[in-house]
């Protein structure tokens, strides 16, 4: 596990945006290719209002950090991990992503499941609501790295959405990925969909043995606030 700091960007401010961008790029043209391909048509209303619920906000979000914040955004476009348990969990990651996005575009072509206009509707509700739990993550954590890691100086934050559960960003995380099958109009796609539920326990799991063992007071903060991803259950 190495050690980073949340001051000293190691990109140039041209190296990250094009990190960024290129990044961004990549999404805009591959997400589009799971759904609409799959589906044989562009005539499918539920992708494209998900991809710019999707889309859009993370354009800003990235924008606004690129200029505010480049040291945290650099660390969110970490993706090497250090841990095998953590490895496992992208293999799976990538198989729960194939599976839920591309099961939609066939549903909706072979008009396997009837989702009413309002359930579509609610479940993009359900995934704007997860990115703003996100967001407000970001607000309060700008040690939030996407790979599990503990960077010098680094305190425990138990304040905002930390003083109720331990891992909020997964909450907000498993928010978005459940409820995206239904605001794709398909209900078969709820089945993989369920995926992320063992995805994310692996990784929590592993990721507090990681910080209890080398993040000063995190051991205190588990006894502190006992719930990891849902209030009153786990």
């Amino acid at each position: 596990m190495k050690n980073t700091s949340a001051d000293t960007p190691s990109l140039s401010s041209s190296d990250l945006q094009r990190v960024v961008y290129s990044r961004f790029a990549i999404a805009v043209v591959v997400l589009p290719l799971f759904l609409f391909v799959p589906a044989g048509t562009l005539r499918y209303w539920e992708a494209w209002v998900y991809l710019a619920i999707l889309l859009i906000p993370v354009f800003f979000v990235m924008r606004y950090l690129l200029k505010h914040d480049p040291t945290f955004l650099e660390r969110r476009m970490r993706t090497r991990e250090q841990q095998a348990p953590q490895k496992l969990v992208i293999i799976l990651s990538f198989l729960w992503f194939f599976l839920v996005f591309i099961l939609p575009g066939f549903d909706q072509r072979f008009g396997w499941s009837d989702v009413p206009i309002a359930a579509v509707l609610a479940a993009d509700l359900l995934v704007m609501i997860g990115y703003a739990v996100i967001l407000r993550v970001f607000q309060e954590n700008r040690y939030a790295s996407r790979v599990v890691e503990v960077a010098a100086g680094q305190p425990v934050i138990q304040s905002g959405p930390y003083a109720i559960i331990r891992h909020p960003m997964y909450f907000g995380t498993a928010l978005m990925y459940l409820a995206t099958p239904v605001a794709l109009g398909s209900w078969w796609a709820l089945l993989p969909s369920l995926l992320i539920v063992p995805i994310l326990v692996l990784r929590i799991l592993n990721e507090e043995k990681v910080l209890a063992e080398q993040l000063a007071g995190y051991r205190e903060y588990m006894q502190k606030t006992h719930y990891r991803l849902i209030p009153g259950v786990w």
